[in-house]
């Protein structure tokens, strides 16, 4: 009883905190960087303030079903934005592609455990971290791409955790504590892994690359300012930044 009243007490601080805000935007934990440079524009140029509420795809999916306050849906994956709009959740004709999300295999610096290739993820005594596939886009994606190659069954003995955010995969290799991890390939350009991981490409045969779009929520509380934070990330001057930090276009 304590927990749920410590839950429901949590729920309601974090609507009281978004509404406080001129514009809430639910983001895919992965997307942080980007989104935060244009969080700082965006605010900047319009004098409002923008609360950015960032998390694994299926969790903040999870709160625009549970009725949270949100203006602007980003998550990392387009399923969640389909979702969503069967649901009614989000409008039909603001939804946008932005930019390509790519899945790649990241190792640690110097490769100690020789990963070339999707195989190797499941010979003998390869640590691997996935994101947790009810979370995570990433983590739903990168089970895919093992059942899609056949692979899954092979791989999962080897897989020491699974990760609640993308973020945490980045930092499992960076700290050498497995040794790969499927993420996405824009994570390469964020400083917590510069210097201290390298990549490995997944053909792109065997790959599921995925898009990220944005939209405005049916309820949203401040659907003026939604409009037009959406039609800014999805700018051509918004692009410039999503390939700043790593992300592929869409047209590639």
């Amino acid at each position: 009883m304590k927990r749920f009243l410590l839950a429901l007490t949590m729920i309601f601080l974090l609507a009281g905190q978004c509404l406080a805000a001129d514009l809430i935007v639910f983001s895919g934990a992965g997307l942080m960087k980007p989104m935060e440079e244009m969080r700082k524009n965006f605010e900047a140029t319009h004098h409002v303030t923008v609360d950015v509420h960032y998390g694994g795809s299926g969790e903040i999916f999870a709160q625009v079903a549970a009725g949270q306050p949100c203006d602007i849906l980003i998550p990392g994956a387009e399923k969640y934005t389909k979702d969503a709009l069967k649901n009614g959740w989000v409008i039909g004709d603001t939804i946008r592609p932005l930019v390509l999300h790519v899945p790649l295999i990241a190792v640690p610096k110097g490769n100690p455990a020789k990963i070339t290739c999707l195989e190797d993820l499941a010979r003998s005594g390869v640590r691997v971290s996935i994101g947790d596939p009810k979370a995570p886009a990433i983590g739903r994606v990168a089970k895919q791409i093992l059942e899609k190659n056949k692979l899954w069954d092979q791989v999962t003995p080897n897989i020491k955790v699974y990760a609640p955010t993308v973020n945490q995969l980045l930092i499992y290799v960076a700290l050498k504590q497995v040794d790969a991890a499927i993420i996405w390939g824009d994570l390469v350009t964020w400083a917590e892994g510069k210097g201290k991981l390298e990549v490995v490409r997944i053909a792109d045969k065997k790959n599921i690359i995925k898009t990220i779009p944005t939209a405005v929520c049916t309820n949203a509380p401040h659907k003026e300012m939604a409009i037009k934070f959406n039609a800014y990330v999805s700018s051509p001057e918004g692009l410039k930044i999503w390939q700043k930090w790593g992300f592929e276009p869409c047209n590639r």
